[in-house]
């Protein structure tokens, strides 16, 4: 399979910073550490240009020292990144620097399958068979493009924030060949298939729906098919097919499992009749009843609302169509899949109604991120909000006093909280009955540290309170956001095409 999505070397010739943190932080914000292995760090991570939160992988080259660990590692970008699938965790980029390998990937809020066993115990046959339906889906499209995973695990089985399922780390995948076996020994204990521990030659497939069987038995029972301390008792079980079905078991899930679990592996149920079993069949929904397309024909299907929107942001449209059909990465399609994957069903398509026909900006519509903690300064903790931005070139005082001009076009009364960071508050059009659009009541609108406070008897409830803050992307080069903090969201979609329409984009 060609794909170009590999690692990116930066050039550090003109880099004033320095450091290969600089190289990364100019597109993206590294918050806390929320993974760690045993060559890398996982932090939480936020993309400047799109607000939108990611994982961030982060592995030291000086602790890979073997040619053979870099090869693994770029090896397991390649293979990553061309997997675009519904249950397959998506890798948006890699930046290779001379002491680090980032690697950033799709943000999974609700953690992983072990955590959520842990917590709910044994789980509901519907349940487990939910989460075992989007598991095969995602292996079936692995082994379609010639992928095989060989370390399938709880672990490795990631859930975002609807509980859905995605497959993750390919660390230890290779791409499959026609007429070619392969005989790496890998994958954990308690989930490697019989023929892994005795070294026999394996296609691929065969030992990922036994690593699939055992997953399934563990999400149904809350413990493992074959789980003894002492490995040479856990390789005795694992290669005579010693354990036991629990007995709560439907007849359906056991002959499921069972079949799974078949030490010999040419006589072991295959992905193609898993989907075709009873037991699978039973409430599978509409979108998983039919394979999904091949990654190839994925990449033509190119989104044309976001491919406009990436467009205004800067980037050239002609030139980001043939990188996303190439499958070429660069900062563009990276922003494109970004937009894409995350992008509100909701109201997006009446913000970009709402702002089109604005003379010479460069604007989108983006939902905010969700910041918890501590983790970029100035940021509040929006949950379920969006946020509306734009770019713009220019000096930094032309643009804060064009902001503040626009702000009091629109009556909205404001104070400081940091240098680039302004706390608004509106009282729409019922709060000024003599406000028109077209015609701005004058007044003082900012106070000291205070809020100006109208005299207007207004509800609490039809008040609307947001945050401007202004990001430097490069140099004399900005993202302005508009983020609602309180208050009816159409009010502040109202205030967003309003500020849109009378903001001068330089």
């Amino acid at each position: 399979m060609s794909c170009q999505l590999a690692l990116r070397k930066i050039d550090r010739s003109n880099d004033k910073a320095g450091s290969d943190a600089d190289l990364c932080t100019r597109k993206y914000k590294i918050g806390d550490s929320i993974g760690i292995g045993a060559f890398s760090k996982v932090k939480l991570g936020q993309h400047l240009l799109t607000g939108q939160r990611v994982a961030i992988k982060i592995l030291k080259c000086q602790k890979m020292k073997d040619p053979k660990m870099k090869e693994k590692v770029r090896r397991e970008i390649e293979i990553s990144s061309s997997l675009v699938h519904p249950h397959i965790v998506r890798t948006y980029e890699a930046i290779e620097t001379p002491s680090r390998i980032y690697i950033v990937m799709e943000l999974m809020e609700a953690g992983d399958l072990v955590d959520y066993v842990s917590k709910k115990g044994i789980l509901h046959e519907d349940e487990g068979r939910r989460i075992f339906q989007q598991i095969i889906l995602g292996l079936e499209f692995c082994h379609r493009n010639m992928v095989a995973h060989r370390d399938l695990k709880l672990e490795n089985m990631l859930l975002d924030s609807k509980g859905n399922v995605k497959i993750a780390d390919f660390g230890l995948s290779n791409f499959m060949r026609e007429g070619h076996l392969l005989k790496t020994s890998c994958g954990s204990p308690c989930y490697a298939a019989p023929e892994v521990f005795s070294g026999r030659l394996y296609a691929g497939p065969e030992i990922d729906v036994w690593s699939c069987g055992v997953i399934l038995y563990a999400v149904l029972s809350g413990h493992f098919p074959f789980d003894d301390s002492n490995m040479a008792q856990l390789i005795k079980d694992v290669t005579s097919g010693t354990y036991i079905l629990p007995n709560h078991l439907s007849p359906g899930a056991r002959d499921l499992v069972s079949r799974m679990l078949v030490v010999d592996p040419t006589r072991r149920i295959t992905v193609p009749e898993i989907r075709q079993h009873q037991w699978f069949q039973a409430h599978l929904p509409h979108h998983l009843a039919v394979p999904s397309p091949e990654t190839m024909l994925c990449t033509h299907k190119i989104d044309e609302k976001i491919l406009q929107i990436v467009h205004r942001m800067g980037f050239d449209k002609t030139q980001l169509v043939e990188s996303l059909r190439n499958r070429k990465q660069d900062d563009a399609t990276v922003t494109y899949y970004l937009l894409l994957d995350n992008w509100p069903s909701v109201f997006s398509s009446y913000l970009l109604a709402k702002s089109q026909g604005i003379n010479g900006a460069m604007h989108t519509c983006y939902p905010s991120p969700r910041v918890v903690g501590h983790l970029f300064p100035g940021y509040m903790d929006y949950q379920d909000n969006f946020a509306v931005g734009l770019q713009s070139v220019g000096q930094l005082p032309d643009i804060l006093a064009n902001i503040l001009r626009t702000l009091q076009e629109l009556n909205v009364h404001w104070k400081s909280l940091e240098s680039y960071n302004i706390k608004c508050r509106w009282y729409g059009l019922h709060g000024y009955p003599n406000c028109k659009i077209n015609n701005p009541v004058q007044c003082n609108h900012y106070i000291g540290n205070e809020l100006a406070c109208s005299g207007n008897n207004v509800g609490s409830e039809s008040i609307l309170k947001f945050v401007v803050q202004l990001h430097e992307i490069h140099t004399n080069n900005y993202r302005l956001d508009l983020q609602r903090v309180k208050g009816p969201h159409f009010s502040f979609m109202d205030l967003c095409s309003a500020f849109l329409a009378r903001f001068q984009v330089v």
